[in-house]
């Protein structure tokens, strides 16, 4: 583990503002699936703003069973450019004022957002694990939403 906190936050960070797809996994009875999203980094909430159907299958998971788990992974051939994030958190369906300042958000990353309805969801962090062999092999950091609170 990193001793520096403020920089594993800013380390995560700066990967969660460069990339822009999440692998998103959920789960209700005894089913998993996954599925990929695009993504809005929400540094304030520490989170993502994602644009999917309720009636998806990971989105009638994520109504029943809000926790979820997932990746976000760019894809290298050099084992020592890899970097990623491992991820546990809550998603959670947008509505009201929130559901509108995140559609403004998501609609300026993502222009053509403009041409459908479907709603916005926020999935809150509550652990985060960031490996970046860029800074040498297995280089880990940690983040956690209850440290910060």
């Amino acid at each position: 583990m990193t001793t520096d906190p403020e920089y594993s936050l800013k380390s995560i960070c700066r990967y969660l503002k460069r990339n822009h797809v999440v692998s998103l996994c959920t789960m209700s009875s005894d089913e998993l699936w996954c599925a990929s999203c695009f993504y809005l980094f929400d540094v304030e909430s520490m989170g993502l703003i994602i644009m999917s159907e309720p009636h998806t299958r990971h989105g009638k998971q994520a109504l029943i069973n809000p926790q979820v788990a997932g990746t976000i992974a760019a894809q290298t051939k050099n084992i020592a450019l890899i970097q990623g994030i491992q991820y546990t958190g809550q998603l959670h369906l947008l509505s009201g004022e929130d559901a509108q300042r995140a559609r403004e958000q998501y609609v300026q990353r993502f222009p053509i957002a403009k041409l459908t309805s479907a709603p916005l969801w926020r999935l809150s962090f509550d652990e985060i694990k960031m490996t970046d062999n860029k800074l040498g092999f297995g280089k880990k950091f940690y983040w956690l939403r209850s440290e910060c609170e």
